[in-house]
């Protein structure tokens, strides 16, 4: 059995490594991208299960990114987690994505919910 993959973008570093290591726990391997800009690039080559998107980062909005991934046909598997401290931002994109966690985002919550979407697709 292969683990999914997953793809955390987040520009703080603190917070990266917050979710990096919740994810891992909940049985993912993990990739990282700290822009918009290389978080488009990965997912251009890549389908992730899973992505934890923060919606402020630099280059290519998270706005934008959840945009592209549910334009393209490659990525219509893929959750989508918005991790933001904007609940206006969040409220606007809450029907785009899979789930909505405000900031501060607790590490266990954030395992948890990633155990559930893998457990609820059995991947």
């Amino acid at each position: 059995m292969s683990w999914p993959l997953a793809l955390v973008v987040e520009d703080d570093v603190a917070q990266a490594n917050i979710f990096r290591r919740a994810v891992e726990m909940a049985g993912y391997v993990v990739e990282h991208c700290d822009t918009g800009t290389a978080a488009r690039e990965f997912l251009a080559a890549n389908a992730p299960y899973l992505v934890i998107l923060d919606l402020h980062v630099p280059g290519i909005s998270g706005a934008d990114l959840l945009a592209y991934i549910r334009q393209q046909p490659h990525l219509q598997a893929t959750r989508v987690i918005l991790a933001t401290a904007d609940p206006r931002l969040a409220e606007m994109l809450e029907a785009q994505s899979d789930l909505v966690l405000l900031k501060p985002v607790s590490f266990v919550q954030l395992r948890s919910l990633a155990e559930r979407l893998k457990l609820a697709a059995d991947v």
